[in-house]
């Protein structure tokens, strides 16, 4: 690895010293590149081949069941030694990429007061569009709505080990950029590929109040197709260039992300001194997340509705499997967060969505409080007319509710069975968040036994 770096030096010495037309040096740069490459390609393949021979080891370093958590994440063990190898080839190859004009520094907001990058973990159907509306309705923060979805939908990784940590250093790093307001890096995951930073296709983008405000709202282009467009305004395609810029403007930015699924990946971030960066872990009763999802996602969960309802076949052990690998992964990063390591020391809160609902606005000044960001009265007024909405008059994707009327109606929609299923495999999870177990079918449709242990807001400062 040194070799290859020192041959990157004495190239670009050489081109100094030769002052040789620009196209030769590119020509030149372009193989120092390649050789540097193929040198570090043979590096990450002992790393991948030491993690193939490895496999009681890197289950051990899980600390937890090694078929589920290393199904979906790997292991610290392998996060670190393939982190450092692709740091290295990052690292090499910068300085080579810039002297070509490919890569661009990444953005630095002006300097206006302390900037707060706020990241929103959590997973699906944990009420995390609707908690993520307390900082999009702010005028002064960057909001985004799941960017990441674009990197899941675009690169593939098998499961299971080096794979899995791959992708997860993928969505780091995507997220770094987009903390950085290079908002560029999506358009390598965007499908079909913007041309010259314009697109149809940026997911939910009418979720993100900030790409559908002036002046990233540019005049509406007539017969253009836009698969996800602004709600209440019609706007052209999204433009990415404005789109960065309207970040750099704003005081803060936060965002909104699903797939992030251990908290100590999230340590590179957290110790970049660019980023005064906060994270806030929602977390949700596993019994309401599988009901909300049998709905939501209503074709992947057949097996489940037919089993609970009729018995005749097993529940297939990889779902049973998968749901406890989810619970366990939410599991390790609350108690690795709520450890308050030294990188972490301040930085990370703990909320129920069950807290949320019954007490909205208190417990939005509470994260607003904890970001260091003064709550305006235009988030409070959202809140105070989103949260007595009717009952059942929005769909499932909708953020308006009466959010103390219906945080405790899946108790009537999930046969006890499952329920049953959830506190057996994730009773870990619930122990730890105050999740109590129902014991039969009469206590888990009878709302006056609560099912939720009082507990103050998980934050230490």
């Amino acid at each position: 690895m040194d070799k290859g770096h020192a041959l990157a030096q004495d190239f670009r010495d050489l081109l100094h010293c030769l002052r040789m037309r620009s196209k030769y040096a590119i020509l030149l740069v372009f193989v120092v590149a390649l050789v540097i490459i193929e040198k570090e390609n043979n590096i990450i393949s002992r790393v991948s081949d030491k993690l193939k021979q490895t496999p009681q080891s890197l289950m051990e370093a899980n600390s937890t069941d090694p078929g589920l958590v290393l199904a979906e994440n790997g292991s610290l063990l392998s996060l670190s030694e393939l982190d450092s190898a692709f740091s290295q080839i990052r690292n090499r190859l910068l300085n080579v990429t810039l002297q070509l004009g490919g890569n661009r520094e990444p953005a630095v907001a002006p300097a206006k007061g302390p900037r707060r990058h706020v990241l929103l973990m959590a997973t699906t159907r944990t009420g995390s569009s609707f908690v993520g509306e307390f900082f999009n309705q702010q005028g002064n923060i960057f909001y985004l709505f799941e960017p990441l979805w674009h990197i899941e939908r675009t690169v593939s990784f098998e499961p299971g080990g080096a794979n899995a940590v791959g992708s997860a250093l993928v969505y780091r790093d995507v997220l770094k950029q987009l903390f950085l307001c290079d908002l560029y890096i999506l358009e390598n995951f965007i499908s079909p590929l913007p041309e010259d930073h314009l697109t149809q296709y940026m997911f939910r983008r009418g979720s993100s109040r900030s790409l559908c405000e002036e002046p990233v709202c540019t005049p509406y282009v007539k017969k253009v197709f836009e698969k996800y467009h602004c709600k209440n305004r019609q706007c052209g395609p999204l433009n990415v260039t404005l789109a960065a810029e309207a970040c750099l403007r704003k005081d803060h930015m936060a965002l909104k992300a699903v797939r992030i699924r251990q908290l100590e990946f999230l340590q590179p971030l957290v110790e970049d001194p660019r980023l005064d960066m906060r994270i806030i872990q929602l977390v949700r009763d596993p019994r309401a997340v599988l009901a909300s999802r049998m709905v939501a996602f209503s074709g992947k969960y057949e097996t489940w509705k037919k089993w609970a309802s009729e018995g005749a076949a097993p529940l297939n052990e990889d779902e049973v499997q998968r749901l406890r690998g989810n619970c366990e992964n939410i599991r390790l990063s609350a108690e690795l967060g709520l450890r308050q390591p030294v990188w972490l020391r301040g930085r990370y809160m703990l909320i129920r969505y069950e807290d949320i609902a019954r007490s909205p606005l208190q417990k939005a000044k509470e994260m607003y409080r904890f970001a260091d960001i003064s709550i305006t009265p235009q988030v409070e007024e959202w809140i105070l007319k989103n949260t007595q909405a009717p009952q059942d008059s929005s769909g499932i994707y909708s953020t308006q509710k009466n959010s103390s009327e219906q945080f405790e109606k899946w108790r009537f929609s999930i046969p006890f069975k499952l329920a049953q299923v959830v506190q057996n495999v994730c009773g870990p999870a619930m122990s730890l968040f105050g999740y109590k177990v129902a014991s039969n079918p009469e206590t888990l449709t009878n709302r006056s036994i609560s099912l939720l242990e009082e507990r103050r807001t998980f934050w230490i400062t």
